[in-house]
């Protein structure tokens, strides 16, 4: 029953509503990112379960791990888990049949991963599930705080991922704590965590806010416009059968309802209806009722109170 500038206001409401549970997911998919810290099994188990699984799911993956996987610390083992993974499933989504190369290499100064796959063997069906696009910024910041580098890009018609991981510490990292002492946040993870919280403000809070103001203003234009058209009881009693259209217009409000009966309106050559409601009050009995007055040749011929 909206016009065409409530439709459009609730359109755009509708529209901001699913952005913002959108980029909350986004969101939350960061700050799980931020809480998956542990370690992905026993050490050196980890990547080699990732690709057996890949295996069983019918991903045609091929391993190649180089140099003692003992040797990596936790840090850059859980940075080389976390590549690898994102990597097969990618492959798995937008490659599907595409043969794929994982490479792990250990060595004294650090861990290098680096996943490769084909072209896929056919083209991709459209209308699969869309990713949020945050996977590969998520890894290049998981990769980061570890201390490495992280590339990616197309290669040989296919696509590639590479990241190394440093086995020694920065060189400006604080000083472990006391096993009762809180740890203590590099400064690089505790500025991800204030941008992914300001994020959160801007992707919720703010859209609320918009939505409570535009539902609060369309709701102020309804009451509005549902005043302007109320015909009062005393005037409607006053309107006779015969009148011109004229003296029935010094008594009617400025515009019509847009309470329509389903059916049951005069038909005829010259006949036109209005209709004008009884009460603009929603917690009235008369809400939703309405007056119809019709006319033929611009002379009122009916009229009539209509309850929905």
């Amino acid at each position: 029953g909206l016009d065409d500038a409530h439709r459009a206001a609730a359109g755009e409401i509708r529209a901001r509503a699913a952005a913002s549970v959108e980029r909350l997911g986004e969101v939350i998919g960061l700050l799980r990112e931020e809480a998956d810290d542990e370690p992905p099994g026993p050490p050196g188990t980890g990547i080699p379960r990732l690709v057996e699984e890949a295996a069983a799911a019918g991903l045609a993956v091929d391993l190649r791990v180089e140099g003692d996987a003992d040797a990596a610390p936790p840090a850059a083992a859980r940075a080389a888990h976390r590549v690898v993974q994102e990597a097969l499933t990618n492959a798995a989504k937008h490659a599907p049949g595409a043969r794929v190369e994982v490479r792990v290499a250990h060595t004294a100064g650090g861990t290098t991963v680096r996943v490769e796959n084909g072209p896929a063997p056919a083209p991709v069906r459209a209308g699969g599930a869309p990713g949020t696009g945050l996977g590969l910024i998520g890894l290049d910041e998981r990769v980061r705080l570890a201390g490495g580098t992280f590339e990616h890009g197309p290669y040989g018609g296919g696509f590639a991922v590479a990241a190394r991981m440093p086995h020694a510490p920065p060189a400006h990292r604080p000083p472990t704590a006391s096993p009762a002492a809180p740890p203590v946040l590099p400064p690089e993870h505790r500025h991800a965590r204030s941008r992914v919280r300001r994020a959160l403000v801007l992707a919720v809070v703010l859209p609320l806010v918009v939505w409570a103001l535009l539902t609060a203003a369309l709701m102020a234009w309804d009451i509005h416009s549902a005043r302007q058209s109320v015909l009062d009881p005393g005037d409607y009693a006053r309107l006779r059968v015969g009148q011109d259209r004229e003296a029935v217009g010094r008594l009617l409000p400025d515009r019509e309802t847009r309470q329509r009966p389903v059916a049951g309106e005069p038909r005829g050559k010259g006949i036109t209806c209005a209709y004008y409601a009884m009460t603009a009050d929603r917690f009235d009995d008369r809400s939703g009722d309405s007056y119809r007055l019709c006319f033929r040749n611009d002379r009122l011929m009916s009229k009539e109170a209509l309850a929905p």
